[in-house]
């Protein structure tokens, strides 16, 4: 949404359409020469194209493009929004208060936090980023993202986390955090082979109802484990399916540099996803839910072994 709120001020843009990877790998949305695409793989065409996923840059490679040739920027930054962001403020005025919407982009997408207590501080960047994964269906959500978009273009960080819409879904998280820990604590273990307890393992697959969580408060009932990995059945249109997504955040209690575990290599070496040093994500298609079963059992067991050998 950071991207969105740059190219809205910088290219006058007023249609915000969100997607994920597999829409954009699948072309299930229409996407032509006039349209951005930030923040997602590269897709047939587009007008221009900003991103920071390695992964994004290696499949790009793989299909024949030269990076250097395609419209737009490419950049390892800690968020799209900072390569966005150094891509027009060398052609541009931008606002001032966009330097500081930047940085807490950077701190949110990367994972940087300094412990656990900084992640749960209260800051601007912070209210928003929960008040958006409060919102419970696609079309409610959407239609947040996008007010949100034009709050962080025109305003500071602070003014647009003070707008009412924000604040409602804010408090609204806050109050779900207890639930929140509920669910954790019933579905946290950690695997047989971890001896040292390093990666704590959130499994949601046994809810029929999609539960809402933030992982990272994993890290609240076991301090001193270094990450955390959720296994997530994936929806579509409301219904359960076999197929499931995975995400590993690095606890803010270690220091990412000294331990040397890039969590975005661990999901690209095995081929399911992308992200990271501190936060990465990728998605398994199943047929059965045997196979679900089967494969969630060895993929634990694959991150538990690149963790440990990273």
């Amino acid at each position: 949404m950071v991207s969105a709120a740059i190219c809205s001020f910088s290219l006058g843009i007023g249609d915000i359409v969100f997607a994920g990877p597999t829409a954009i790998g699948r072309n299930t949305i229409t996407v032509s020469d006039r349209d951005v695409v930030c923040d997602l793989p590269y897709p047939l065409r587009c007008g221009l194209w900003f991103d920071h996923h390695p992964g994004n840059l290696e499949e790009l490679r793989l299909r024949g493009y030269d990076p250097g040739r395609v419209p737009g920027r490419f950049d390892l930054k800690d968020s799209c929004g900072r390569v966005v962001f150094e891509y027009f403020s060398s052609r541009m005025q931008l606002p001032s208060y966009f330097e500081s919407t930047v940085r807490a982009a950077d701190t949110i997408d990367a994972f940087r936090y300094r412990d656990i207590n900084d992640w749960r501080r209260e800051t601007p960047g912070k209210m928003i980023d929960c008040a958006l994964k409060m919102v419970g269906s696609k079309r409610d959500g959407d239609a947040l993202r996008k007010r949100s978009v034009f709050l962080l273009r025109d305003n500071p960080l602070e003014v647009a986390a003070a707008s009412p819409e924000i604040r409602q879904e804010y408090e609204a998280y806050k109050g779900q955090e207890e639930k929140m820990m509920a669910i954790i604590h019933e579905a946290s273990y950690f695997l047989p082979e971890d001896h040292g307890q390093e990666l704590i393992v959130v499994d949601l697959t046994q809810y029929r109802k999609r539960p809402f969580i933030t992982k990272n408060l994993a890290f609240l009932l076991y301090p001193s484990s270094q990450a955390v990995v959720e296994i997530r059945s994936l929806y579509r249109q409301g219904v359960k399916t076999n197929d499931f997504s995975v995400s590993i955040s690095l606890s803010p209690n270690v220091d990412s540099v000294a331990i040397r575990k890039d969590l975005g290599e661990i999901m690209r070496d095995l081929n399911i996803g992308d992200g990271h040093r501190g936060a990465a994500g990728g998605t398994v298609g199943c047929r059965s839910k045997d196979e679900m079963i089967r494969k969630k059992g060895e993929l634990l067991k694959k991150i538990l072994l690149s963790w440990k050998v990273a």
